[in-house]
């Protein structure tokens, strides 16, 4: 009785197996459908517009700082690796000398100033020599009018006591008084003629003087102006010796020590604007078809890749690395083989991006563009 009861169990297990098989892959094929069927659509709507890329760099727009004078370094006043503030003093150069350039500078500077000041006291002396001489003149213009009505009443009384004289009606003494004295008529117009001509002659001497003293004062004032400019620059090579930071930033590359002799030109540290840095990402020009500024762009860095940061397309740079190279390749000798060529794409971080994790010039980055136009991304429900 047992017997007939266990075989049909036992034949109908091998059959519960394999429906139990087929339902498991029809149910691994259907999720594999859906997955290809999630990839295909993520494919077809966000992937195919993602650009990668893991040739990409922090950048900075880094300062290298030099002197503007020479001299022998007094004291370096800030650390390797230090943050400062702009304005802040990075370097003092001994200006002793430039001390001294200044004082003498400013001792020309109050030479001149005084020497305009002699000049002009000179001009108003002239001024008021040449509104004297012509108040002379004017008397001496009055002196040869009185001298001529005297001539001409000299000149009438002569006349008149001549015929009277010729007609016996005037002795000749009187005829010789009145003579005497158109003669002394006479000669006081002479001397006030020549007195007037003097004082005219005068005139011209005071308004060359006038004139040759106003040249001197413009000359007083010319080298007035050298001194000033003089003392605006010995004035600036004495600021020049405390060098400042022109930016916020970090002191890299402290090369300068105290009492090195610097010269112009030569590079003391450099001042990194951390704050202010970017991404440079060189992508395939096969990747540049729909880039365009503005697009948002996902930041990996290698140093922290947990993390993820955003950014936007700012600029595409407006030639390939191997243009703007020392030795630019030339494609029309030798034998040619074509080489997909990358192009600097300038990526502007967002500003909570370096609050996530400190960010430094140097660091490799990975760099995906979102490169759909505004109109797909909205189609997409973004």
């Amino acid at each position: 009785m047992n017997m007939a009861v266990d075989e049909p169990q036992t034949a109908a297990a091998p059959a519960t197996r394999l429906n139990s098989k087929r339902r498991l892959i029809g149910l691994g094929g259907g999720v594999l459908a859906i997955a290809a069927l999630a990839v295909g659509a993520y494919w077809v709507s966000i992937g195919r517009y993602l650009e990668e890329t893991d040739d990409a760099y922090v950048r900075a727009d880094w300062i290298a700082i030099s002197p503007k004078v020479a001299g022998y370094v007094a004291e370096v006043l800030v650390d390797d690796n230090q943050r400062v503030s702009a304005g802040t003093a990075l370097v003092r150069i001994e200006d002793r000398d430039y001390q001294a350039r200044l004082q003498q500078a400013q001792a020309r500077r109050n030479a001149a100033q005084a020497a305009i000041a002699a000049q002009q006291a000179a001009l108003v002396t002239l001024d008021a020599q040449l509104k004297e001489q012509q108040a002379l003149i004017d008397q001496a213009a009055a002196d040869v009018a009185s001298a001529q009505a005297e001539r001409q009443r000299a000149q009438l009384d002569y006349q008149r006591y001549r015929d009277l004289a010729a007609q016996q009606a005037a002795s000749s003494q009187r005829l010789e008084s009145v003579t005497a004295d158109f003669a002394r008529a006479r000669s006081a117009l002479s001397r006030a003629e020549a007195a007037a001509s003097r004082q005219r002659t005068r005139l011209g001497v005071l308004q060359a003087s006038h004139a040759q003293a106003a040249a001197q004062l413009q000359q007083q004032q010319a080298r007035a102006a050298e001194a000033d400019a003089s003392l605006a620059l010995a004035e600036h090579q004495q600021e020049d010796t405390l060098i400042r930071a022109p930016i916020d930033g970090m002191v890299g590359q402290r090369r300068v020590r105290q009492r090195q002799y610097v010269t112009p030109g030569l590079p003391l540290l450099a001042l990194v604007p951390v704050e202010q840095s970017y991404v440079v990402a060189n992508f395939k020009e096969t990747q540049l078809r729909r880039m365009r500024p503005g697009q948002p762009v996902e930041v990996r860095v290698d140093s922290f890749p947990d993390a993820r940061l955003h950014g936007r397309v700012e600029s595409v740079s407006p030639g390939s690395g191997a243009i703007f190279a020392l030795l630019p390749p030339d494609n029309a000798t030798g034998n040619f083989t074509k080489i997909v060529q990358r192009f600097p794409v300038k990526i502007a971080l967002d500003a909570d991006a370096r609050r996530q994790v400190p960010i430094l010039p140097g660091m490799s980055v990975i760099a995906e563009a979102d490169t759909r136009g505004q109109d797909e991304a909205q189609r997409h429900g973004q």
